[in-house]
């Protein structure tokens, strides 16, 4: 039995500061999975709260036998699920739109070195706006696979759903993504292509 489960466990039995411990050591993950779903920090914030509130709630459920990650952020996924479905959230973009709608990058004036976090952001912020257009299971399957490393098996136990449904939706997704990708990459160059053989306005 791992730190977290023991937790778990007293937490279970009724102690409240254990509970807390599992609060301050998962808070990180589940706000991160919840904002890939949400695509907003503020609903994002508002569901991790809900997470936990709704672990503390049903402690009783979990099974030791089971990563306490894995419990958690399966209530995570599933409470943004219902989010998603109910309402469609729009994404939340780092980009900025100047007078004519051409998009650009917010600059941090915290980084350290400009150029390469600009491209970083440039890169995740683009595969976040991708996400929305993916199912909702599809895109938590995603996130669980690709951001918290989990295996198919346990997003499997996560989602209620089969490991070959598992490896069909994330090959899908992988493949939808990757077309959306493409057709983005093919849009920028024609447009670049554009822009250079107009003749400048004078």
């Amino acid at each position: 039995m791992n730190e977290e489960q023991t937790w778990a466990l007293q937490a279970q039995q009724g102690d409240d500061e254990a509970f807390t411990r599992l609060v301050e050591t998962y808070q990180t993950p589940v706000f991160n999975l919840c904002y890939r779903m949400l695509g907003e920090p503020e609903l994002a914030e508002d569901a991790a709260q809900e997470t936990f509130l709704r672990a503390y709630q049903h402690l009783h459920r979990y099974d030791q036998k089971r990563p306490f990650a894995t419990w958690l952020l399966s209530i995570a996924a599933h409470y943004c699920i219902d989010r998603l479905r109910r309402r469609k959230f729009p994404m939340f973009s780092m980009d900025a739109e100047d007078e004519e709608g051409n998009t650009f990058e917010l600059p941090d004036p915290a980084s350290p070195n400009p150029e390469a976090e600009s491209i970083k952001g440039q890169t995740r912020d683009r595969i976040h706006s991708l996400l929305k257009d993916l199912n909702e299971t599809d895109r938590a399957a995603i996130i669980m696979r690709y951001w918290h490393d989990y295996s198919e098996i346990e997003i499997a136990e996560s989602l209620r759903l089969t490991v070959s449904a598992v490896k069909s939706r994330l090959h899908r997704a992988r493949k939808e993504l990757a077309g959306i990708w493409q057709a983005q990459e093919d849009d920028l160059l024609a447009e670049m292509e554009r822009r250079h053989h107009e003749s400048p306005a004078f």
